[in-house]
This record gives structure tokens, C-alpha cells and sequence, in this order.
């Protein structure tokens, strides 16, 4: 689709979205996100522009159907995946590409951190996928130095940064916004530093008692950038791993720098998306989301869950799915989905579907909840399929229509069910929407009462 698209662009020394936004051009990407999400094009090119939106479209990434993250916009989903040293390989990591792709997710991360060849399984993704692919280049560079990370150089971060995006990543996690000073900060944390990234960069700071690397290079990845609109995903290194640690000091200030990180991008007209806990309980989420937009300037937020309590190993797609709903309610523009398996292991692909799935549901409920036009429409066809007993029409509008077929024929499998004016719950006499009431009907019944009195308690 957009070979090209992009064509034209290629040879410039800024190629990003942003960048043509800001001098009023509406590229074909955004015309075909402004269809698919039914808003003017205008509308994404001035969203675009300001920084509230964006759209990951690297330009070696000519397969890709591009999408939107922003406030303006539907919330969307990520998947990850990626192969591991002890498990998974190659065909299986795009086997759950495919399945994600599947079942609705709107962006994929690889983050792959052994199993094959890394360039091998990442080029592989990005062919096979119509969606926006996103990696965490520092997981490659750690392994480019034999997994010592105090052998590691701004120059090798650089390298890796670039290879991505010549490979046609739509978005690198960049973890620029932990820094030296930052460190103490998490003494009093249970969990103390979980992202592996953040990890990464801390013990890297610890061994040489020098600034971040990725920031102190912030302005040489801005210009990797440029040629190949990748888009920053400004990590969380500090993020809370448990709700304990939620809102902490070290979280905020780790918040404050992403926000400088993502003007200093925005002055060179590259795209930014920032990201999030975590861990958080209930009552602290509308406070991480705006408090996030005030110190970001409203660039679109991309939380990971968040997950409202620690104690369900096992269930943390639906830990994560209600914070998720609730971030999504107060405007975040992206989801990252937990699986069964978070905390746990690798997943495969049955928690893959189950992550997804549940995530897909989080984001539609904050899409009704912040009433978007149309949100709810495919809600009330299927309710108007399940009152009519339309079962295959239910099935369909579903979000995962085979396991709604597979639990209905479970008990009722036979084709004569698929018409039945009942399930398994109720069976054939005590179904409560057999009782249909026609218009003549309540007409009459209105009558009468306006007539007779009726009998009070």
C-alpha cells in the first residue's frame, strides 16, 4: 500500500509525520487513518501536528496499514511477543503475530531476547505484519556485548537504535528519562526497579557513575529518527512493579524528565508517545493519567495494564484490564495488554488470546464510556441479535466469535439450536426475553392505567 507513499519522501532529511503536519500537508497516512476512524483528515493533521497524536509509520515499512495513537482517536491495543532464550523460536513468534493480528491487536512489540537470530525473527515480524511493530532496541545491544552490561557504549545503543530502524520499526521503546539522580529514589520500593530496559540502564550508571547514555545521545536517536519516522515510545524505566510502590517519587521524577524528552523531540518534529504504569491501584489512576498529560503536554500515554492489586498470579489479564478500562476512561490513547502469564512466564498463544481479548474489551468500554461516535453500535446489534435469538449474528459481532460458539454448543451444538429461542441457562420455559411485548399492546396497557388505579404496597 504505501510503497508509493513513500517513495517521494525518501532522501529527506525529516520524513516524519509531524514534520508534515506541521507545514500543513496532509500525507495519505493520515487521509487513511482519517477514514478509518471517521474523523476529518484536517482533524489528524492538526492533531498530528500538535503532538496529541500519532501515527508509527516507519517508511521501510511499506506493508504497514496505518493506524493512530491520540486522545482524538479510538484506544487502541498493543500485543507483545517475542522469542526467549528458554523458549519459543522463530515461526512461533509469527505465529502469534498472526494471532494477535487476528484478534484485533493494533500494534506489536518484539521483544525478543533470544531464541534465533534477533535481526532474523524481527525482519521476519515486520514483513508478516499490517500492524505498527515496536521493539526495545537495548535488549539487542545487551546481547551484542555477550550480556555484560558494563561493556556497553553510547556508540552500541546508536547502532542498534539505527539497524531497527532501517529494518522498518514503526516505534522504539527508548528508556532516556532514568537517570543517575534518579537511582536513590527507589531505596524504600518493595519491587524496586522492574523494567528490564530501566534495569538495563540503572546497573550500566551503578558500575560507572556516569548519566544515562540515552540521554545524554537523546539528540543523536531524534536524528536516527528523523530519516525513518520512527516514533518514540519514551520508557518507563521507573515505573511502580507492585501497587506499593505506585505514584513514588522516583516514578514522578523519572515523568518530569520524559516530559522535557518529549518537547526536545517535538522541537525537531519527531513523534512521541510516553509511557506508563505499571502497577496502580484503583483510586490512583485518573491521577498517573493527568497527571501525565500536565508534565507531557499531552502527548499520548501508553500504559502498561495498569494492575489494581498484586495478588492474583495467573489472572493478571483481568487484574490489568480494569485499570486498563479505567486508564483508557480518563484518556489514555494506548493499552499495553497483559497476559495469564505476566509475572509468571512466556506466553504462548492461547495467552496471547486470552490478553488480547480481555484488553480489546477494556478499550471498547473506555470507548463508550468516553463516548466516541459509534462506540456503542456494534453493543446494540448484538443486543438486537440476542433478544431476537439471532445466535449466528451474535457470534458474529463478538470479539472472539469461535469461543462464543464454542461455549453456546458446548451443551446445544446441533444446528436446530442455532435457531432456538433459548440457551443452556434458562432452557425453553424460563427464558425472560420470551416475553415479547408489542407496540399495540403497551398502548392498551398504557390506557388502562391511566384509568384504573393501581393498588399500592
Amino acid at each position: 500500500m504505501r510503497t508509493e507513499w513513500v517513495a517521494k519522501r525518501r532522501g529527506q532529511a525529516n520524513v516524519s509525520q509531524m514534520h508534515y503536519a506541521r507545514q500543513g500537508v496532509i500525507t495519505e497516512e493520515m487521509q487513511y487513518v482519517a477514514k478509518r476512524e471517521n474523523l476529518p483528515a484536517e482533524l489528524i493533521r492538526a492533531e498530528v501536528a500538535r503532538g496529541r497524536m500519532i501515527i508509527p509509520a516507519n517508511i521501510n515499512h511499506t506493508n504497514l496499514e496505518p493506524m493512530a495513537i491520540g486522545i482524538a482517536s479510538k484506544c487502541k491495543v498493543n500485543a507483545n511477543i517475542g522469542a526467549s532464550p528458554n523458549s519459543s523460536n522463530l515461526q512461533e513468534e509469527v505465529d502469534k503475530l498472526n494471532l494477535a493480528v487476528k484478534y484485533g491487536a493494533d500494534t506489536v512489540m518484539d521483544l525478543s531476547t533470544g531464541g534465533g537470530n534477533l535481526d532474523e525473527i524481527r525482519t521476519a515480524i515486520i514483513n508478516a505484519s499490517p500492524v505498527p511493530i515496536g521493539t526495545v532496541p537495548v535488549y539487542q545491544a545487551l546481547e551484542s556485548v555477550h550480556g555484560t552490561i558494563e561493556n556497553l557504549t553510547a556508540d552500541d545503543f546508536l547502532h542498534i537504535i539505527e539497524k531497527h530502524a532501517q529494518q522498518g520499526v514503526d516505534y522504539q521503546t527508548i528508556h532516556a528519562g532514568i537517570l543517575i539522580e534518579h537511582l536513590p529514589l527507589v531505596r524504600n520500593r518493595i519491587t524496586g526497579i522492574v523494567s528490564r530496559g530501566g534495569g538495563i540502564l540503572a546497573r550500566w550508571m551503578l558500575h560507572h557513575h556516569k548519566q544515562n547514555p540515552l540521554y545524554t545521545h537523546f539528540n543523536d536517536i531524534i536524528e536516527i529518527f528523523k530519516r525513518y519516522d520512527v516514533s518514540f515510545s519514551l520508557g518507563d524505566s521507573l515505573r511502580p512493579g507492585c501497587t506499593h510502590d505506585a505514584s513514588d517519587e522516583a516514578q514522578l521524577a523519572e515523568l518530569k524528565t520524559l516530559g522535557n524528552l518529549t518537547r526536545k523531540a517535538w522541537e525537531h518534529d519527531v513523534q512521541v508517545m510516553v509511557e506508563g504504569p505499571g502497577h496502580v491501584p484503583m483510586d490512583q489512576i485518573e491521577f498517573n493519567v493527568r497527571k501525565q498529560m500536565e508534565e507531557c503536554s499531552e502527548a499520548p500515554f501508553y500504559v502498561l495494564g495498569p494492575l489494581v492489586t498484586d495478588i492474583a498470579p495467573g489472572y493478571d489479564h483481568i487484574t490489568s484490564a480494569i485499570g486498563a478500562a479505567m486508564a483508557g476512561w480518563y484518556g489514555t490513547a494506548m493499552l499495553c495488554y497483559v497476559t495469564p502469564k505476566e509475572h509468571l512466564g512466556l506466553p504462548n498463544a492461547e495467552d496471547v488470546r486470552n490478553g488480547l481479548i480481555a484488553y480489546k474489551i477494556a478499550a471498547h468500554a473506555a470507548d463508550i464510556a468516553r463516548h466516541r461516535p459509534g462506540a456503542r453500535d456494534r453493543d446494540d446489534e448484538l443486543s438486537k441479535a440476542r433478544y431476537n435469538f439471532d445466535w449466528n449474528r451474535q457470534f458474529e459481532l463478538s470479539l472472539d466469535p469461535e469461543r462464543a460458539k464454542e461455549y453456546h454448543d458446548e451443551t446445544l451444538p446441533a444446528d436446530i439450536y442455532k435457531t432456538a429461542e433459548f440457551c443452556s441457562m434458562c432452557g425453553p420455559k424460563f427464558c425472560p426475553m420470551q416475553t415479547k411485548v408489542d407496540a399495540d399492546a403497551l398502548t392498551e396497557l398504557e390506557k388502562f392505567l391511566a384509568k384504573e388505579p393501581v393498588a399500592q404496597v
